[in-house]
Parts: C-alpha cells; structure tokens; sequence
C-alpha cells in the first residue's frame, strides 16, 4: 500500500507533502466517505480542508498561487485521495481538468483573473463539452456562439459535467461556425455562473461518484466578452483535444487509488475473516485473487506515472500514454473492486462495508473523459 512515486522524482518537499495528504485521509476523509455517498451530498467540509491544505492549488504554477509541485505531485495526492473516497478525489481533478483549457491556451488576462482564485479553492471550475447528444462526438455539437458587439452570445446545453451547480467558472465550448464541418468550427469560452441567462438545469441521480454534482448548465443568450474567448477563434477543438491529453491522468490516479483502496480493504478483511478455522488469507484461492489485484494495481500505477512524467517533459507520445493510462487504470479498477466484493463475500454486497461503493465509483472512470471505447481509438490511431 505504499506509494512508488519517489522513483518518479519528487523530492523531500513533495513527499512530506504527499503523506501529509495520506493522513489527513485517513483521519478526515475516508470516515466521511459513507455518509457523502449514502446523502448524495457535495461535501463543503472536505471543500474546505482541501483548500487550508493547499490541495486545490497541486495543479497550478506558484505565479498564479498554486504549489507548482508538478503532474507527477498532482496524479499522486489524487491516487491517495481515491483510496478513501473518490468523490472527493474529484474535486481535486475536476479543479485541474477545468483550468486547463486556461493555463495551456488563455490570454495572460484571464489567466491573471481567473486561476488564482482556482488555485485558491475561492472558485471551482466545470469543463463543458459534452452534450444530450454530442458526447463521444463534439462534431455533433448544438451549442451555438453568435458574434456580438463586443463578445458572443452563447445558446444551448450541455449534459454530465461535474460540478454543476458549485463551479463558478464554466469552461463552455460551442459552435462559431456552422458553416465548417465535423469539429472544425468550434470555440472555448470562459461563462462565469452569474451570467445573466446562464442556469443549472436537474442534477443526474448517479450509480457512483455520488459526493460529485452532475447536470445540465444551458445557457440562453449568454454574453461572453471578447476578452473570455479561450484560445482562438475557431481552434477550440484544439482546445478540448489538449486538455484531455492531460486531464486523463487525473482519471487514471482516481482509478488507481480506487483499485488500492479495495485491494488493502480486502487484503486486511481477509487476514482477520475466520472460515475452516483459519483466516481465509491462508487459502490458495483467496491469495491469487489479491496476488492478482496488487499487481495489476501496480501496473497501472507505473502506467500512470510514466505518463504523468512525460506530461512534465511535454513528450510528443503524451496522448497515447495518457489514454493507455486511463484505459487500463479504469479497466483495473472495475475488475480489482469486483474481485473485492467477492473476497468479501455477502459483507462485499452490502453497504456497511466500503468495497461495494468502490465498484459503483470505479464502472464511472472508464466512462467519463473519454470512454475506454474512445481510448482504443486514440492508441489505435497512434499506432496507424
């Protein structure tokens, strides 16, 4: 159960960071993991002990006023994070997934107005691309900018973006010309929450994940000044593409802190679990289940971190590594939980025990930000 991620490079710092990060989710956030599920509930405790510890700013560089310790720093608080309630793990990733579309393409303005307070945890943020009808597919995208004096009136929806109804920045892409075909024509815009005909429509009523908000934001003609285009006009496709690349690792550590957390559940379930006399970490059976579990958790963990690694040194294969990351860290997370419900037998299936809410949260990392399905495309065509 230990973390690997000194060989990566972090350096004392980072590492006193990290299991500073470890206990207080142990102490302070694994116990309230149950609760957040059973309630549905966005944990504004957890909100707040993440921001005085300084969590919210492990994706920003120190100019903005974040910790500027790096994705290797980053991908590894969300893996400890996960192994004790993945809702909460998502704070952290949705936080980096929603600025970066700004750190990597903004104008110093916005960045200047808008990643402080991000870094600060005084905002949240939502990425929005995905629509009722355009979510594997961004061509088919409905939500349409019209040129205005002075910036873009917006109109449309979007659909399964976290942290609707609590960001306070949504990073909203839509169609400038419908003119250009497939996903050519597509712009980043920054929509603040208190934009006059901006709203949340109904929030999804999940399997997992359930300390997260998920909805629908529309936006019904929305002004966004010029000076809150994101990128250029045009480029968002671009925009969206970039970002993933990154934003996938944060996915892949929740996996994998998910997968951890099960394997030591189970592991430390088995050696007290008394059958035939004996604890059932004794029998064969039950050894190569959790053989099997650790070790693929592990191998999806120097998956991870060999892509977190080469997200630091901008290498030119990021996007395969960080798709193949995210497809087999999700991958494995779904079969290590199942695996841990059975270890557990009837105590798996029910919910005084924490296993069968890792399965629930595990199936959605092989969905969100970009399904596995999209992820084979993606090495596949790497490899054309």
């Amino acid at each position: 159960m230990t973390t690997e991620a000194p060989q990566y490079g972090l350096n004392r710092d980072q590492l006193d960071f990290l299991e500073v990060i470890r206990q207080m989710v142990v102490e302070k956030v694994t116990p309230r993991a149950a609760e957040i599920d059973e309630k549905a509930e966005y944990p504004q405790d957890i909100r707040k002990l993440f921001a005085d510890h300084d969590l919210f700013g492990l994706p920003f560089e120190e100019q903005y006023g974040g910790t500027g310790t790096g994705d290797l720093m980053l991908v590894a608080a969300i893996e400890e994070i996960a192994k004790g309630c993945a809702s909460s793990s998502l704070m952290v990733a949705a936080q980096d997934l929603s600025s970066l579309p700004m750190k990597l393409h903004a104008s110093d303005d916005l960045k200047d107005r808008v990643l402080p307070k991000m870094a600060s945890g005084e905002w949240l943020g939502a990425f929005c691309l995905s629509e009722p009808d355009a979510g594997s597919d961004p061509g088919a995208m409905r939500t349409r900018a019209t040129k205005v004096d002075g910036g873009w009136q917006l109109n449309g929806a979007k659909n399964w973006i976290t942290n609707a109804g609590v960001a306070d920045v949504y990073v909203t892409f839509a169609v400038t010309d419908p003119d250009v075909k497939y996903s050519r024509g597509i712009t980043a815009f920054a929509v603040m929450a208190d934009s006059p005909g901006f709203r949340i429509d109904a929030l999804e009523h999940k399997m997992g994940m359930k300390g997260s908000p998920t909805g629908q934001p529309v936006y019904e003609d929305v002004f966004v000044p010029d000076e809150n285009v994101i990128g250029e006009v045009g480029k968002g496709f671009i925009v969206a593409m970039s970002t993933l690349d990154r934003s996938r690792l944060g996915i892949a550590a929740q996996a994998v802190g998910i997968a951890q957390g099960a394997t030591d559940y189970a592991a430390a379930y088995a050696k007290e679990r008394i059958a035939f006399g004996k604890p059932i970490n004794t029998l064969q059976g039950i050894q190569f289940k959790l053989a099997d579990m650790e070790t693929k958790t592990a191998a999806a963990r120097e998956l991870l971190y060999r892509a977190a690694s080469m997200s630091e040194t901008n290498d030119p294969a990021l996007g395969k590594y960080s798709a193949m990351a995210k497809l087999f860290a999700s991958d494995t997370a779904m079969e290590v939980t199942v695996e841990a419900v059975q270890v557990l037998g009837g105590y798996g299936y029910v919910k005084e025990y924490p296993v069968e809410r890792m399965m629930r949260d595990a199936k959605l990392t092989q969905i969100y930000e970009g399904t596995n399905e999209i992820q084979r495309v993606v090495i596949g065509r790497s490899l054309s």
